[in-house]
């Protein structure tokens, strides 16, 4: 199984990166304040304006470091990877696979069964942990209709209809997503997903988040050889990783989601961690994506036993073992891909 290594998130918008020996360094008023050993890090994500010098991209490019440079709300701008090395016959038989309609649709049948499934679990656990709640009938509901969903998923005969079943779960999903969030705070309600740009405090959070799952499912799907701009459920788009947005679907709900109600509920985020700009736009302060990337290293520190493979495996690698194992399947290796189920 592969070593999980460290996420070097640099957040200053002060900041620059060098490269000093097999070091990283990061510089902020001409004065040093970390030095990382590349060998130590899998990857690099830059927020805000930091720049980056070019013997530090050509040492990340050589030992294999992926380099990510993102505005301060997380949206990426552009991405340094190594040159791949993955098998040509393998992303051959990806394109092959993303122009048969069927095998297209079978791949994202999977995905979107993960997401439904996983979706349904997170309103489960709701329903087990506050049985007493007034809002427990209506999340009872959503999880019902998504088990319905998930019954026309999987006798969807075209992507377009799985689209807009999936469409149709997320929706109602997030119609009932505020009950999960037990904070007292008014600042946190929460009436719908909004994304370009955020428009309150839990969709800044969602976002962030999703963006560093995105960044982490990118990295995953070229390590493993697949093109992680080709996807299945999400249309080709000129620069979007259409696979990464696909594999990062059935992982939202336990990796990011149930976080981000964890941050709030348990009071590790207050509304005071935000800002709202003058278009509306809602973000995190510098300080508090410090606060919460923090968060998500740990929780990626944290162990799992692996529903497919029934190995103990550290949070971090999910996104790996689930590139791996869609690399698998586009290789003919398992008959289908096995999207990754919570418990």
């Amino acid at each position: 199984m592969r070593k999980l290594l460290n996420t070097l998130y640099v957040t200053s918008p002060e900041a620059h990166l060098a490269k000093e020996g097999q070091n990283v360094v990061v510089w902020i008023e001409d004065e040093i304040r970390l030095r990382v050993p590349i060998h130590n890090l899998e990857s690099i994500v830059t927020m805000g304006y930091t720049g980056a010098s070019p013997a530090l991209m050509q040492l990340c490019a050589e030992r294999g470091v992926a380099l990510a440079f993102h505005t301060p709300n997380g949206r990426l701008m552009a991405r340094l990877t190594p040159a791949n090395k993955g098998n040509v016959l393998l992303r051959k038989r990806q394109y092959q696979m993303h122009d048969d309609p069927q095998e297209t649709l079978a791949i994202s049948c999977s995905v979107v069964l993960g997401k439904l499934v996983n979706s349904r679990t997170v309103l489960r656990r709701f329903v087990r942990d506050y049985g007493a709640d007034p809002a427990v009938p209506e999340v009872e509901t959503v999880a019902r209709q998504l088990s319905t969903l998930i019954g026309q998923a999987r006798e969807a005969k075209s992507i377009d209809v799985l689209r807009g079943i999936e469409g149709d779960g997320a929706r109602r999903y997030y119609a009932v997503f505020d009950h999960l969030i037990r904070s007292q705070e008014p600042a946190f309600a929460f009436t719908k997903r909004s994304r370009r740009p955020p428009l309150n405090r839990v969709n800044a959070l969602l976002s962030f988040l999703y963006s560093m799952l995105a960044h982490d499912c990118s990295s995953a799907l070229e390590t493993v050889g697949l093109d992680s701009q080709v996807g299945f459920l999400h249309r080709l788009r000129p620069g979007r990783a259409g696979l990464a947005l696909d594999l990062m679907e059935e992982l939202r709900p336990y990796l990011v989601d149930r976080m981000a109600i964890s941050l709030i509920n348990n009071n590790q985020v207050s509304s005071k961690d935000f800002v709202e700009k003058e278009t509306g736009a809602v973000l995190l302060k510098d300080d508090s994506r410090k606060k919460v990337l923090d968060a998500w290293q740990s929780r990626k520190q944290g162990s799992v036993q692996h529903p497919y493979l029934q190995e103990k495996i550290e949070v971090g690698l999910i996104p790996y073992v689930q590139a791996l194992l869609m690399a698998r399947y586009i290789r003919g290796d398992l008959d289908g891909y096995p999207p990754y189920l919570m418990r």
